[in-house]
């Protein structure tokens, strides 16, 4: 991971001494609201439903323990005693008071972190891959040029004002465990020799209106990646949207010019700008990388012989190597997921005694290292083999050793109308439902991969419309209820595809009843070895419709598969 310079820490420390001001500026009525309110949103502060919330950058998803620790430490001091994992690798805290954020901030600018780039429209926290620099089938690793974008666009004056937010991603491997095709700008190495190229996508995103980003450029020299970005925000900052919120996105642009037409005017951009002061040079790659620093991968020692463990606890070891242990390039080492999933609270939420403990674990069975998934969840990405066996019974001890890697048990869902002051709808009642019914491993194995993710309203920060479940909030009448999407796909280990909506909303004391129907009928009508998201493509969607329509609390309930149910768009 990128280790923050001395300059680094001052430049941040500044940030949020300034940012300290500005708060007591508006405090005596010499800043108003809506002059605090862009320069807030520059710090990640937002203003939710019931108390602000800070939100704090996790770049490309790399943590190490020392952060872990300062998180906790805000946690602790400033919030409720925990934080919250988002989808995009960053986390919140849903309960800070507006005078703390400085505060909270200088503390976490001690060990590089901070709220630049988490809200507001400006060119977003980047994302990548949590396995990026660890993945078996990684052609190159893409956090160096990560860095690259970051270290240019963080304090970009032009990026700082886009007509929305704007979100890029890089991946460094044939399969998408990136989500890059629902992203504003993704990157995705197609080859390394002899040098770096990336396939440029551009106009993909969730939404009131999701589309899977198009192929702007199937070539670009990696030395190009800051010229062609830089060129791709001025034509969308000129051409993109500021007169309509809901028409102000990339991907609407992109849509309503045409992509040809698009890559034309991106393109004579470019022309002016890629010989720049900006293309850059191996130079800067070198220096980039020089700031790294990985776990010692010589390290590595491999299991030599089964725990003794008890049969009972034996099956557990093994169901949790099954799904929690993800595969690693480097001999004896291996990746371990630590779910971050509990029934009893929202999917993402960590305490900070977990976040001490797990920073604990880190430094003593993954040399200091961590990272944050897409799904909610960390990683620790350096574990000798030789001692998951001792790793497994500490994370026991802690509740965070359920094997639910890749099983319903690892739903995905935002924050919803608890918190947030957008959503139309409680999403984390839904995910506590489900995850009661669900809570057997046992049942989750039956199902086999699943995956169920939940919004709380279009802006899509659950990512319902890729999972293979999805689940959105709407508001009917001042009433929420539940639509029902089957058919999407992340990318990861299959093409991305976006689900679409099956039957009509469902009431909030129906839309578990109907998940649950869907199910039961994959597993009664399944053939041999036959996953969900197969099943729902050669059944077809309203067979599952059908299957959830006779939980309505006005339909008699039973299946109809031949029944056809019209589609709400």
């Amino acid at each position: 991971m990128y280790l923050p310079s001395e300059f680094d820490v001052t430049r941040l420390k500044e940030r949020a001494s300034q940012f300290a001001g500005q708060i007591e500026r508006n405090k005596k009525g010499l800043l108003s609201d809506d002059q605090l309110r862009p320069l807030r949103l520059q710090n990640g502060l937002y203003i939710q439903r019931h108390a602000p919330m800070l939100r704090i950058a996790i770049a490309y998803g790399m943590l190490n323990s020392a952060r872990l620790r300062a998180l906790a430490a805000v946690g602790r001091k400033y919030d409720r005693g925990y934080g919250h994992f988002t989808t995009r690798q960053n986390m919140q805290f849903n309960w800070i008071e507006v005078d703390d954020a400085p505060r909270a901030l200088a503390d976490l600018a001690e060990v590089g972190l901070h709220g630049i780039q988490t809200s507001g429209n400006c060119l977003r926290n980047i994302t990548s891959d949590a396995l990026a620099g660890i993945a078996p089938d990684e052609i190159l690793d893409p956090r160096p040029y990560c860095e690259l974008l970051r270290q240019w666009s963080t304090f970009h004056p032009e990026l700082a004002f886009l007509p929305r937010k704007f979100k890029v991603a890089l991946t460094g491997t044939p399969e998408d465990r990136a989500l890059v095709q629902i992203h504003d700008l993704a990157f995705e190495v197609v080859e390394t020799q002899p040098k770096a190229v990336f396939r440029v996508r551009v106009g993909g995103g969730l939404g009131r209106t999701p589309i899977l980003g198009p192929v702007l450029r199937e070539r670009l020299d990696w030395q190009d990646l800051v010229t062609y970005t830089h060129a791709v925000m001025r034509v969308y900052n000129e051409l993109g949207r500021r007169d309509n919120l809901f028409k102000a996105r990339i991907k609407i642009l992109v849509r309503s010019v045409g992509v040809d037409h698009f890559r034309e005017l991106v393109e004579q951009e470019w022309e002016t700008l890629r010989d720049g002061v900006h293309r850059l040079p191996e130079a800067e790659l070198e220096r980039i990388k020089a700031s790294f620093v990985d776990p010692d991968w010589s390290l590595g020692k491999p299991l030599e012989h089964e725990p003794e463990f008890g049969e009972l606890e034996k099956h557990r070891w093994q169901r949790w190597l099954k799904h929690n242990r993800l595969p690693h390039r480097h001999p004896g080492f291996a990746a371990i997921l630590v779910p971050v999933k509990h029934k009893d609270r929202a999917p993402g939420d960590v305490t900070s005694d977990e976040m001490d403990a797990l920073a604990d674990l880190a430094d003593e069975f993954s040399q200091g290292f961590l990272r944050v998934t897409h799904t909610q969840n960390l990683l620790l990405p350096a574990v000798r083999e030789h001692d998951l066996p001792e790793l497994y019974q500490r994370l026991a001890a802690l509740k965070l050793s359920e094997p639910v890697g890749g099983l319903i048990g690892d739903l995905v869902a935002c924050p919803g109308g608890d918190f947030c002051a957008l959503a139309n709808a409680r999403s984390l009642p839904i995910a506590r439902e489900i995850a009661e019914r669900f809570e057997s491993i046992d049942r989750q194995e039956s199902l086999g991969p699943l995956d169920l993710r939940i919004s709380g309203c279009m802006n899509s920060c659950g990512h319902h419309h890729v999972g293979h479940i999805g689940v959105l909030g709407v508001d009917k009448d001042g009433a929420a209820f539940y639509q029902l999407l089957l058919g999407g796909h992340s990318g990861h280990g299959a093409p991305a595809a976006l689900g679409t909506i099956v039957g009509k909303a469902f009431a909030e004391d129906e839309i578990a009843d109907a998940i649950e129907a869907v199910l039961d009928a994959y597993v009664e009508h399944r053939e041999p070895g036959e996953t969900f998201r197969e099943a729902v493509t050669r059944l077809g969607k309203d067979f599952f419709a059908a299957a959830a329509n006779a939980v309505r609390r006005d339909t008699p309930r039973q299946l109809a598969a031949s029944t056809r149910i019209e589609a709400n768009t």
